[in-house]
């Protein structure tokens, strides 16, 4: 029986933390431990990547109009402003909710940058990844998209890209004629995609009298749905405080029914009667902005039917994100 040769382990180069590069998920880790990557240093930069970011636009200008914009509204652009200036060579920056093709970002022909905001990320980290997509895309040749990929854990956010100083000024369209520069003079499979995504589109607007509060109209019955930056139990204690008192509506017809957790915020949602558009709620919207800033500052106890309204409040949440 042949002798079985004395195994000898090679030294296997030692890497210290910062220097462990990224490699396949089952691939042995570079560190040198003999065990999988994915079940050795990828499992902290996994964890890294996906963690759950509650509130991702937090401390940028206009938090719950970036809400807005993500889950809420179909078409809409804003001009972005960034910490030093805009590079050479890049005339504009601007936020689109959705861009053709779903392309993250898109560097035109003349040099300005679109960024996309409803897309799917790679991380739990919303803000990380529109800021490396936005930094790709400064530096894109112009006339390019930039494609989606996974952000590093330890890059950059919007809030230390943009100007946090900078208005945020939502314009709300009612197609994707922003899309192109000339859309009347489009290519014909160009005309024919804006066709199908106008098709598509909710009409919406935004109110000018309350921030981030937004009209929209469906077939059914039109709804305001109205982002709120109050910290949710609070918030749902003094919708409750005004729905018991029977001072939750914005009119006759109209009705508070619910209500959307969407990236940390709530987004309170009224149903409205087909024939009611987005200047009739104007005026009522600001006066039931007054209410609900006094039940804010409310500190006594729910009454019984106070918490009897909170909870079909409660029950009535869906959560977008």
């Amino acid at each position: 029986m042949a002798k079985k040769r004395p195994q000898t382990k090679a030294k296997r180069p030692q890497l210290t933390e910062g220097e462990i590069p990224v490699v396949g998920a089952r691939e042995p880790c570079p560190c040198g431990s003999g065990r999988r990557y994915k079940a050795c240093h990828g499992r902290a930069a996994a964890h890294a990547v996906t963690e759950l970011v509650h509130r991702p636009f937090e401390g940028l200008p206009g938090e719950c109009d970036w809400v807005a914009l993500r889950e809420l509204v179909p078409a809409a652009t804003v001009e972005l402003h960034l910490k030093g200036g805009l590079p050479e060579g890049v005339p504009s920056v601007t936020l689109a909710t959705v861009l053709p093709m779903a392309w993250p970002a898109l560097r035109r022909d003349d040099g300005s940058v679109l960024l996309g905001l409803q897309n799917d990320t790679s991380s739990g980290d919303i803000s990380r990844d529109l800021a490396d997509t936005l930094q790709r895309a400064l530096t894109a040749d112009p006339g390019t998209p930039v494609q989606a990929r996974r952000a590093s854990a330890e890059g950059a956010r919007l809030q230390d890209l943009l100007d946090l100083g900078g208005a945020f000024e939502p314009v709300v369209h009612s197609g994707f004629e922003f899309w192109v520069p000339d859309p009347e003079n489009a290519a014909p499979d160009v005309t024919a995609s804006l066709e199908r995504a106008n098709a598509a589109a909710i009409p919406t607007v935004k109110l000018s009298g309350v921030d981030a509060a937004y009209w929209c109209e469906t077939p059914e019955k039109n709804h305001l749905r109205w982002v709120m930056p109050h910290p949710e139990e609070q918030l749902l204690d003094a919708l409750a405080r005004l729905h018991a008192a029977g001072w939750s509506s914005l009119g006759e017809g109209t009705r508070l029914v619910g209500s959307f957790r969407a990236h940390g915020l709530t987004v309170p949602v009224w149903d409205l009667p087909s024939g009611v558009g987005a200047e009739d709620v104007e005026k009522p919207a600001a006066e039931f902005a007054e209410r609900l800033a006094a039940a804010l500052a409310t500190e006594a106890p729910l009454t019984a039917d106070e918490r009897r309204a909170r909870g079909g409040l409660t029950n009535r949440q869906v959560t977008l994100s």
